[in-house]
């Protein structure tokens, strides 16, 4: 009886083994999310600014001149 629970245990233990190790091969070449949201979030930040440049450049100036009073 114990030999028989020491190589169900094994077998489990090298089932787990070979899982963790697929599951590592597997996200290798994976982005992480983060750098994705990053990069996505620089191009819209590109892509608005190519597009409103004057429009923003008007608001910030309206802003800061409320601010100071000019």
């Amino acid at each position: 009886m114990q030999t028989i629970h020491r190589s169900l245990v094994r077998a489990q233990f090298a089932a787990m083994d070979v899982i963790d190790h697929a599951g590592r091969r597997r996200e290798r070449g994976d982005v992480p999310g983060w750098v994705l949201i990053t990069l996505m979030t620089a191009g819209l930040v590109a892509a608005i600014w190519t597009v409103a440049d004057t429009q923003l450049q008007n608001l910030f100036t309206r802003a800061i001149s409320k601010v100071s009073g000019r």
